[in-house]
């Protein structure tokens, strides 16, 4: 691969970077003014909507879609490869609440945008993706259950089952991503049509629920680590009680669910990984500005032998891990998501690990300012350490990565 980026990248890395400059950080605290007077903490502060306007207007908006075989996808995003589309993620992971938000480009809506252009019919993606990628309304993707182990995606109990021209849909699903936003207007849910018959792969299936559906209850908002995560509209806990729908709401047959699901999750890994690699760059440049600017036992932490080596061994693991998912993102676009399986099982593994580690450097730098509301340390350690479990956990992608090594030698 080439290790330059081409000049369409370079134009919109140009305009991004100066966006993020003029418009994402200074919105930050004003977002957060703005949150405190809403009558709800899940409404969208008005300066989202500012951003987003200036976003479409500079043409950053819906930079995130490819089609099903990683060809640029014209029709609805902006044409861009996985290779291309990659730098730009990072960029918005500086300011991970709410740049990504700002350019249309923020899960779980990508992914949910992702499945109706691959995998929905021409009704649904009239109906639900037109107004998603227009940015008029947000959307949620119902998998994770409290009941069993999420991370086989095999256990899932939420059943979705035929009636006449309907299916009925039953199931309490947790950490939903958008749920609580007011302007979230349609889950995708995944459950099973099949319990008992078919293959352990060919059980599930996805369906299209409205969240206006007699029998879907939006119970309450999941905390992590103690946060609400206003900006992505919070993460639900969601029960789906008797929930019936129009059988046209399936999405692609009966049985396809798991299979669109491992569809989803590729390019999601690729986004998430580089995101937290701008937060990890987010969090050296806090580093490197409290060091040269704070004195302790003498000296300024900048001169401190120990701030010396955290800086050195950040930016030495911010290059190695930018080239393994550029690598990721080029095979993406050039042999498809099967054939950069053991890529995208390895970001997916190293980026979140190492990020923390960055992050948990630079609050150590901070001290108390570092586990306050004052800098954005704590909450993108709290994102960075979540992703740890988001889209599969580690130990499951070692565990698939291990297998797949080992086949080599039996």
């Amino acid at each position: 691969m080439d290790f330059a980026f081409d000049a369409r990248t370079e134009e919109l890395r140009t305009k991004l970077l100066a966006f993020m400059d003029e418009h994402v950080y200074p919105a930050e605290a004003v977002a957060e003014e703005q949150r405190a007077l809403l009558a709800s903490p899940w409404d969208t502060p008005a300066v989202v909507g500012e951003l987003k306007a200036e976003a479409k207007r500079q043409g950053l908006w819906n930079l995130f879609l490819v089609d099903q075989h990683s060809l640029p996808d014209a029709e609805y995003g902006a044409g861009l490869t996985n290779l291309q589309y990659a730098p730009l993620a990072e960029i918005t992971g500086r300011s991970p609440h709410l740049a990504p938000t700002a350019l249309n480009c923020a899960a779980p809506d990508t992914g949910n945008m992702e499945v109706l252009a691959q995998f929905g019919d021409e009704a649904q993606r009239k109906q639900w993706l037109e107004p998603l990628l227009a940015g008029e309304i947000r959307s949620a993707f119902a998998m994770t259950e409290p009941e069993v182990a999420s991370s086989d995606a095999t256990n899932i109990e939420t059943r979705i089952r035929r009636d006449g021209d309907s299916y009925v849909v039953d199931g309490r699903k947790w950490y939903i991503s958008g749920a609580m936003n007011p302007d979230c207007k349609i889950f995708i849910v995944m459950g099973k049509t099949d319990p008992d018959g078919a293959d352990i792969r060919r059980q599930q299936s996805m369906i299209l629920v409205p969240r206006d559906t007699p029998g879907v209850e939006v119970r309450r908002a999941m905390q992590v680590y103690g946060y609400e995560d206003h900006s992505h509209g919070g993460h639900a806990e969601v029960v789906f009680d008797g929930v019936r729908v129009p059988a046209s709401n399936l999405i692609g047959e009966e049985g396809g669910g798991f299979a669109i699901a491992q569809a989803r999750l590729g390019p999601g890994r690729i986004h998430h990984c580089m995101r937290l690699i701008g937060m990890a760059e987010r969090a050296v440049e806090l580093t490197c500005r409290r060091a040269v600017s704070r004195t302790a036992f003498g000296k300024t932490l900048a001169q401190q032998g120990v701030v010396q080596n955290w800086i050195a061994d950040a930016r030495v693991t911010i290059e190695q891990l930018r080239l393994l998912v550029l690598k990721t993102a080029w095979l993406m676009d050039t042999v498809g998501n099967r054939g950069a399986h053991t890529e995208i099982q390895a970001i997916k593994i190293a980026t979140p690990r190492a990020v923390v580690d960055i992050i948990d450097k630079a609050v150590q730098a901070h001290g108390a300012g570092g586990v306050s509301q004052d800098f954005p340390l704590a909450e993108l350690w709290a994102a960075a350490r979540t992703l740890k479990l988001a889209d599969g956990p580690d130990e499951v992608h070692q565990r698939s990565l291990a297998r797949r090594e080992l086949k080599k030698y039996l």
